[in-house]
């Protein structure tokens, strides 16, 4: 076994140099500047006290460091996952209580639990049923539902919480008039100034800057402001090391969110892990060890205190824009956030939870790609509606169902597209020994007493009766006067018993026919398992050709010197 492919950082770390750490350490500064206040001001979105956003920045960022494959992702709170927290854990505690804690951090080992499982025994490519139009909904969504629930911090009004989107707006729409002057002037000022900040350039701290000023303003002018929402105390010190509590049936009822958990935040992980292995020749992303590392973070972080977390959009950005080569960039922002903690958390007393709303609501909705959904209409209308149908499930269902909709609706796609492939009548292309879809090449010719019929997929349960109806189709437009069907198998990479047993029943009904059946074009596999089903029985050997063009040729001039020699070959390889 290689060490280094288990433990990652072994791959870089004694090779690290001077010249490495200069770019790690502006890197890790920026994003630990970004982080502290974005921690604390996701845990509000989880509905846990601030302190605890800050814990996820600690061990899940040195796990992953150690274990990752990716050696600029910056694992920590995220919105969309501190959402999803919210919602599963708020039907089961009330929000900020001990309960609540202690179920937040149980759900964190459980996620991890859950990832590293998958990582260990390479079962990754589950989460591939979530398609990029089902992500792209799914992300959009919740973006919009963590943007709107926090406008009650940004007006100051007591809205209602809920992952049902209408139901937010409906209590918005009667409820705007009561909006606090003071804290809806704060809150959109800052809004503006974090989006002014980033159109000037986005390495630019601007959530720090915009802390900076609401603490500078309330702290000195609080008396003018008294009716604005502060953090107040945020306790100092380091989380100790601690096993959550387990209990059976909060495990039960924890399950559907830590899968979905489990889910969205592996393919964060995978996409921005992906976009930024593009940049770059250093290294590559393997999506199990990813997993592994997932795992192993979570796990570690709830033993100190932490909610479930993953990997960030804007801080990994963040990160490799600023020059982070490595997983120090990571060391160096848990550094930070220790200092925070030890020494500087008294200083966010008069935050104003309006500020943190800001950066929150401009956060997420970038996140919302209409982008994506413009280039879905011009190129594949299906994953256009399967990423709609995803966007909406999601925003007027909840988070879970929307998850739920999404992977449904990936495997019907999937069922769809797979049992109803892409069929082709092929003709001959004038002077030359190619045959094409008659469909694209106007000018090949078809003759009447031939068919060359391609399937474009695997053949199996699913789509035998869609191969045997179109089949048919073809075959009866071409009437009496057809004598010889001619199987292009280039595009068939396997066939199961449905398929075997439905082509043989075909081969059997145009031979009392009258319609000789040869194959082109045959996989060796394939080719195995027509051999064993006992198809010889029915054909000879010397049906089966290399191309389609010289199937016909056989046929018609009977050029028997070169098929047995292929016939010889392939009854070799089949023995």
């Amino acid at each position: 076994m290689n060490i280094k492919k288990v433990i990652p950082i072994l791959e870089w770390l004694p090779n690290y140099n001077l010249s490495l750490f200069k770019g790690d350490l502006v890197a890790g500064i920026t994003v630990g500047i970004i982080l502290i206040p974005q921690g604390i001001a996701y845990a509000l979105i989880a509905g846990l006290p601030p302190i605890y956003g800050l814990y996820c920045a600690l061990m899940p960022q040195v796990m992953y460091a150690i274990f990752g494959s990716s050696r600029q992702v910056a694992i920590g709170p995220v919105a969309m996952d501190s959402l999803i927290v919210a919602t599963g854990v708020s039907t089961l505690a009330l929000a900020g209580s001990e309960s609540y804690i202690s179920i937040a951090i149980l759900l964190a080992l459980m996620v991890g639990a859950i990832q590293f499982v998958l990582g260990i025994f390479s079962l990754g490519f589950i989460v591939n049923f979530l398609s990029k139009p089902v992500i792209t909904g799914f992300t959009s969504a919740v973006a919009l539902i963590i943007g709107l629930n926090q406008f009650r911090n940004l007006f100051g009004v007591d809205f209602i919480q809920s992952d049902q989107l209408q139901y937010v707006i409906e209590d918005i729409w009667l409820r705007i008039v009561n909006f606090n002057l003071h804290t809806t002037i704060i809150g959109l000022l800052s809004v503006a100034t974090i989006i002014f900040f980033r159109r000037i350039n986005k390495k630019i701290p601007n959530a720090l800057i915009v802390v900076i000023i609401g603490i500078l303003i309330m702290k000195y002018f609080g008396q003018s402001f008294n009716d604005v929402s502060i953090v107040k105390d945020i306790p100092s010190g380091l989380p100790a090391f601690g096993i959550p509590d387990f209990d059976l049936d909060q495990i039960k009822e924890l399950l559907p969110i830590a899968l979905t958990l489990v889910m969205v935040g592996y393919l964060e992980t995978i996409s921005i892990g992906k976009s930024l292995e593009a940049k770059q020749d250093e290294y590559r992303i393997r999506p199990n060890q990813e997993l592994i590392a997932l795992g192993l973070s979570n796990m570690a972080g709830s033993f100190f205190k932490a909610y479930p977390s993953t990997s960030s959009f804007s801080r990994s950005a963040i990160n490799q824009e600023s020059g982070g080569k490595t997983g120090m960039a990571a060391l160096i922002s848990v550094i930070m956030v220790i200092i925070t903690l030890l020494f500087l958390t008294p200083l966010f007393y008069h935050l104003p939870k309006t500020v943190l709303a800001a950066i929150i609501i401009v956060a997420v909705f970038n996140l919302i790609n209409i982008k994506e959904g413009k280039f879905l209409w011009n190129a594949n209308k299906l994953d256009f509606w399967l990423m709609i149908s995803t966007f909406l499930a999601t925003l007027l269902l909840g988070i879970e169902f929307g998850i739920v909709v999404g992977v449904g609706l990936s495997l019907i796609v999937l069922i769809y597209r797979t049992s109803r492939p892409y069929i082709a009548e092929l003709g001959k292309v004038p002077d030359s020994n190619f045959y094409r879809n008659k469909n694209r090449f106007e000018e090949v010719i078809i003759e009447d007493d031939i068919l060359v019929f391609r399937f474009d997929a695997q053949l199996f349960y699913a789509n035998a009766s869609y191969f045997r109806d179109n089949l048919d189709e073809m075959a009866s437009k071409k009437g009496k006067a057809l004598k010889l069907i001619v199987l292009d198998a280039e595009s068939i990479n396997r066939v199961d018993s449905t398929g075997l047993e439905m082509l043989k029943e075909r081969i059997k009904f145009y031979k009392k026919r009258g319609v000789t059946f040869y194959f082109a074009g045959v996989k060796g596999p394939v080719r195995d398992d027509l051999f064993r089903s006992g198809i010889l029985q029915i054909i000879e050997i010397n049906h089966f050709f290399m191309r389609a063009n010289q199937a016909v040729k056989y046929y018609k001039t009977g050029d028997r010197k070169h098929q047995e020699k292929y016939a010889k070959y392939i009854h070799q390889a089949y023995r």
